[in-house]
């Protein structure tokens, strides 16, 4: 029996992303965050329903400040006490969990999504794939961050601005540069 690409996405396979299904689960992600980003920020009640239909789960306490991008949102998990400030986007593709407590500056970009290397593949084929993306909880993401695809980040982390996440993070420590790098434990 063949995978559908929605499978073969979840999967982090290549697939193609044009399907009928997946391109009406964008759209409906990008209605969603329209309304979410057009919402006046006093009506709270409207916010928190938009988010619902949004993610595919969100904890108690979860700000979404406008400017927010997705791919699905169904793949977009968080947790207890989150804040998402101004202009985030998570390309979504596969699935991207976020713990408790987390604070995410402006302009971050939170990846799980690939591109060939291959030309042929990439350019003709337009096949893509992803990998998943963990944040623990306690961690502080500053401005104008990069979490490239497959990156698992532990708990009780903080991202120096502009940092661009390459690899995976232990627990309890401060990480910055390009690409980013251990420059501190913290205490747990």
């Amino acid at each position: 029996m063949s995978l559908s690409e929605r499978e073969k996405m979840l999967r982090g396979e290549l697939y193609d992303a044009h399907v009928p299904d997946l391109t009406a689960d964008r759209e409906r992600a990008q209605s969603l965050c329209w309304q979410l980003n057009q919402c006046d920020p006093n009506d709270t009640g409207r916010r928190e329903a938009i988010l619902t239909d949004l993610l595919g789960s969100r904890g108690d306490h979860c700000t979404v400040m406008p400017g927010f991008r997705c791919d699905y949102g169904w793949n977009i998990h968080v947790g207890d006490h989150f804040y998402a400030n101004y202009d985030l986007v998570v390309l979504d593709v596969c699935p991207v969990r976020i713990g408790r407590n987390c604070l995410i500056a402006p302009k971050v970009v939170i990846s799980a999504a690939y591109h060939p290397m291959d030309r042929q593949t990439r350019c003709e084929d337009w096949l893509e794939y992803g990998a998943p993306v963990t944040i623990g909880d306690d961690v502080w993401i500053g401005a104008g961050v990069v979490i490239n695809p497959g990156v698992t980040i532990g708990d009780n982390v903080v991202i120096g601005a502009g940092a661009v996440v390459t690899k995976d993070v232990a627990s309890n420590c401060v990480i910055a540069g390009i690409p980013a790098r251990f420059m501190r434990k913290l205490e747990d």
